[in-house]
């Protein structure tokens, strides 16, 4: 910014007289119970806004346009501090209409997902298409680009890949970094892209499950600024003592929470966040509000839990003049009839006002965005890729633990006919195939899982962190065949077939993961795999948010890529049988 720019000079100006009453605000916000995330305490006081910024928090102000809202609290607004945009399967514009009529106006996006398919034209499209929105969309960059060696990416993004971008306002760090393994065994490739991000003053976000001890002192000794994988008091509290910011996850397929309330209740919250990682559409609606109204109930103190919400989360990722209510700061504001419910009556962004109960008030379609290449390419697949030749009747199978990423080892006993292993569905024991589906390589892994139950057909998806290969769970080679041609066909989505027919398909054609229809017309059609899903027996809530983390081989005990089975805690393919 050039310091003699007669425009910034005469902003900063109207700012100032603002400020000291001497001109009218472009809007004040009158007799607000002003909820003070900076001194922790709340207090009656007009706000005084000029040029999408507060002037004034004081006595008597005076705006060209005045709302009362006689006595309603008012907060800054919500951060995201941690999504995957791409898990929505909407494009950016419509996850703004579902989130910022609930308090989030600002979300730092780590766009990994599209990164693995598309690398830096995926993050570039993932730029464009956030642009011009009334949700402010930071980023960081994708660390993990292969995940691991253990799988085939799109791309494989080195830190000079990233250090194209990383100066660039908008990107606000290295995202997590789930190759611990990596760190902690002093690999170059991985400690480069920690280094670039302190060499930019960057942070750089972590993902360390169930890393301990000495091993967790040398991965925050090495840059690691973060954690979003605490599941447990113990492990948050490890981790704050060593500096860690705490991010709370409450994702579709993992939520922390209320584990670590107590954590939250009794230790200091200032290094403390919330985040959203994964969600489903059905999920954004309520966003982080409905982390911040659930805090409270289990007995957080509501300023606590609504800086966690906005302050912490500026601060951690060093946005300026963000997350309170102060002179100088941006008028990203709601107003709320109490703290308990935490629904926005309104919600004020860049000092305008956005969506009122519940609704947008501003137009988010006129968006343009750039056009991708199509991203299923698999060689050509025969049923005979499907067979799996049995060594013997016990196998290692992936057992899925409900509402939690991690997964068990189980040695399960299945069928063999004609020397081929088969499910055995009456013991919930159904057959995985990951399909390598970037370049064409022929890749295929095969194995059994346990915890879907299905009784019948097949389910698949082009969804599958963090290469997001596809990955099909059946019952049967047929249709496990069927659903993997259609999601060919259709460059990508989610489908659930059964006896060689579609019972629901929803369609991904963006990089295999985002819909270029409404969330409206998205959620329709996530509702029909939802039936079709208890119509074939699936006795999990959202199989394919579980089934797109079997993939995902950095989180225990036993996952499976393109490769083969993963063992994660040895960090190696492991042979299926027993």
């Amino acid at each position: 910014m050039n310091i003699f720019d007669d425009k910034t000079n005469t902003s900063t100006e109207k700012i100032i007289k603002a400020a000291k009453g001497q001109i009218p605000a472009d809007l004040v916000i009158k007799n607000a119970k002003v909820t003070n995330v900076l001194s922790e305490e709340i207090y009656t006081a007009d706000i005084a806004i000029t040029d999408g910024i507060i002037a004034g928090v004081g006595e008597n102000y005076i705006g060209n346009q005045e709302i009362d809202v006689m006595g309603a609290y008012v907060s800054p607004s919500f951060i995201g501090g941690h999504v995957h945009l791409e898990s929505s399967m909407l494009m950016a514009s419509e996850v703004a209409k579902l989130v910022v009529p609930s308090g989030t106006t600002t979300v730092v996006a780590d766009p990994h997902e599209i990164a693995n398919v598309m690398g830096l034209q995926g993050i570039s499209y993932m730029r464009e298409a956030t642009k011009n929105l009334p949700l402010d969309v930071y980023m960081t960059l994708p660390s993990c680009v292969p995940a691991t060696e253990l799988e085939t990416s799109g791309v494989d993004l080195n830190s000079y890949d990233l250090a194209l971008v990383i100066d660039a306002p908008w990107v606000l760090g290295i995202a997590e970094m789930m190759n611990f393994p990596g760190v902690i065994n002093c690999d170059s490739s991985v400690l480069s892209k920690i280094q670039l991000g302190k060499d930019c003053n960057k942070c750089v976000d972590g993902h360390a499950p169930h890393l301990s001890g000495k091993d967790l002192c040398a991965y925050v000794a090495a840059g690691v600024c973060s954690d979003h994988e605490c599941t447990t008091s113990d492990e948050a509290i490890e981790k704050l003592r060593l500096g860690m910011y705490l991010m709370v996850r409450e994702a579709t397929g993992a939520r922390d929470l209320e584990a670590l309330i107590p954590v939250l209740k009794a230790h200091n919250t200032r290094k403390c966040m919330f985040v959203t990682d994964d969600r489903h559409p059905k999920h954004l609606a309520k966003h982080i509000s409905r982390m911040v109204k659930k805090s409270v109930k289990l007995g957080l103190n509501p300023i606590k839990a609504i800086q966690m919400a906005s302050l912490n989360t500026a601060e951690y990722f060093g946005i300026k003049n963000l997350g309170a209510i102060a002179p100088g700061y941006k008028a990203d504001l709601l107003v709320l009839n109490d703290l308990e419910t935490f629904e926005p009556k309104m919600v004020f962004k860049n000092g305008k006002l956005t969506a009122q109960d519940g609704k947008m008030l501003v137009n988010t379609n006129s968006n343009s965005v750039p056009a991708l290449r199509g991203s299923v390419n698999i060689k050509y697949l025969y049923h005979e890729d499907l067979k799996i030749k049995a060594k013997t009747d016990i196998v290692k199978t992936i057992n899925v633990t409900p509402k939690t990423l991690i997964t068990k080892r189980t040695d399960e006993k299945i069928l063999i006919k004609d020397g081929f292993a088969l499910p055995d569905i009456a013991n919930d024991v159904l057959k995985i195939a990951v399909i390598e589906r970037h370049k064409a390589t022929g890749n295929i892994g095969l194995g059994f899982v346990k915890g879907f139950g299905l009784k019948s057909g097949a389910i698949a998806s082009t969804v599958a962190h963090d290469s997001h290969n596809m990955i099909v769970i059946g019952t049967n080679d047929d249709d496990m065949y069927y659903a993997a041609v259609e999601l060919v066909k259709s460059q990508g989505g989610k489908i659930i077939v059964e006896n060689g027919k579609t019972l629901a398909h929803l369609k991904l054609p963006i990089a295999g993961l985002l819909s270029d229809k409404s969330a409206e017309d998205v959620q329709y059609n996530i509702s029909k795999l939802e039936e079709a899903a208890q119509k074939i027996g699936c006795k999990i809530d959202d199989p394919f948010m579980s089934m797109a983390f079997l993939s995902l081989s950095v989180i225990p005990e036993l996952k499976i890529t393109d490769k083969g089975l993963i063992d994660v805690n040895s960090f190696e393919v492991t042979d299926l049988f027993v």
